[in-house]
């Protein structure tokens, strides 16, 4: 037990730097490794490790909630492998995930030192080589339902005015209607679940792999092409020769379906979403949060949003 100021007020530890690090220990000791020197990456909804003694990542989730998540990804990553699939891959040796102290820890094998992204066009190969794969029956990959994730994504934001709440539930009440109206035109089938271009790393022998494959589900193919189209339309996060690239490669323009409105429109709730848990802990996630729902009001100044 995490003794003094690095405990939470329930006995367990803090999600700090200094409350994380026995549960780093206890997890790579059972694990067989060593922590000795551990890199904190990143510390957000995950706190992200690298080691210093092997190329491996440990990712440690706040939220015991996501243990089913985390042992479906380790089960993707494993039976991707088997299909040489270029993705993030697990240490053979290690049985995992872990909860350690009430939290969910994964390894994962390093991609690089340096955390380099690849190109979009470079997702488009990658999305169109998943999609045609058949994923087996062991996966038990969950149907993807938006609606619910965004209901989700609503609960619990205490720290926004209730004037901003009431906004995006109004609109994520709307934008269900909407949806359910949707015909889709690409195969329903497996997806990554949150495919754009921070989600596909440039591996050290210089190929490009997909990363963070806890949202791999089964849904209409048109979810995982709706970020990389928004980003170049909305936000200008992209070019138009990237996404030209993108729909070339990959074979088909989300934009000209008539349901890409709609799903994008849900993606940026979401996003929206995600940024109003941030506001009460970041003031460059508060200033963030009011000028998107600002836009999402007026319909005006995407184009200024940051990405976060």
């Amino acid at each position: 037990m995490i003794s003094g100021s690095n405990e939470g007020p329930d006995g367990g530890a803090e999600f700090t730097a200094e409350g994380l690090e026995p549960v780093l220990q206890e997890a790579c000791a059972t694990a067989g490794l060593d922590s000795h020197g551990a890199q904190l990456l990143r510390l957000g909804s995950n706190a992200v490790y690298r080691l210093a003694s092997l190329p491996v990542i440990v990712r440690i989730a706040r939220d015991r909630a996501v243990l089913a998540e985390m042992e479906r990804a380790v089960n993707v990553a494993r039976w991707l492998e088997t299909q040489d699939f270029p993705a993030m891959r697990v240490p053979a040796s290690v049985a995992q995930p872990l909860v350690v102290r009430d939290f969910v820890v994964t390894f994962w094998e390093s991609v690089q030192e340096n955390e380099e992204y690849a190109t979009v066009g470079e997702l488009a190969d990658l999305l169109r080589r998943l999609h045609w794969l058949e994923e087996p029956e062991s996966l038990r990959l969950p149907y993807f339902d938006p609606l619910a994730k965004v209901a989700a994504s609503l609960e619990g934001l205490d720290g926004i005015a209730a004037e901003d709440r009431t906004f995006l539930e109004e609109r994520a009440s709307s934008l269900g209607k909407d949806y359910d109206r949707l015909d889709f035109v690409l195969p329903f089938g497996m997806i990554h679940g949150d495919a754009s271009i921070g989600n596909i790393l440039r591996h050290r022998d210089g190929h490009a792999v997909l990363i963070d494959l806890d949202g791999f589900a089964l849904a209409p193919r048109e979810w995982d092409l709706v970020q990389t189209a928004m980003f170049y339309e909305r936000y200008a996060w992209h070019r138009k020769a990237e996404y030209a690239e993108f729909v070339h490669r990959y074979g088909f323009d989300v934009m000209n379906w008539p349901g890409y409105e709609t799903l994008a429109d849900l993606r940026e709730l979401m996003m929206v979403a995600w940024l109003g848990h941030q506001v009460t802990s970041s003031d460059r996630a508060a200033a963030e949060f009011a000028r998107r729902v600002g836009s999402l009001r007026t319909g005006e100044g995407r184009d200024q949003w940051g990405p976060f």
